[in-house]
């Protein structure tokens, strides 16, 4: 298993009319995230600007928990959901720290 910490920055923006029902869907993944093993942070931001664009800033102990974490059921059944309330689809970018 690698021990590196693995950041993540995932953004969702709503489509149209749907801003507050994607809130509370993503906010919905963010309690049963944080218990999940090897989670060391999982923040969810909205955009200051009242657009419907939403990130979450991620950190796990490995490639290997963050991996766990797309399989689990809660984020299998979001994923399912999304499409009808995204203009998009998500952007989700995995990066290591360099200092």
């Amino acid at each position: 298993m690698s021990k590196e910490i693995v950041h993540v920055v995932a953004t969702f923006v709503a489509a149209p009319g749907k801003e507050s029902e994607l809130e509370s869907a993503l906010a919905a993944l963010v309690e049963p995230t944080r218990k999940e093993a090897g989670c060391l942070r999982y923040d969810l931001f909205r955009a200051l600007d009242g657009s419907g664009d939403f990130v979450f800033v991620e950190e796990w102990e490995s490639v290997e928990t963050l991996d766990e974490h797309g399989r689990s059921a809660h984020i299998q059944e979001a994923g399912a959901k999304a499409p009808a309330l995204l203009s998009a689809p998500p952007k989700v970018t995995r990066y290591r720290q360099i200092r």
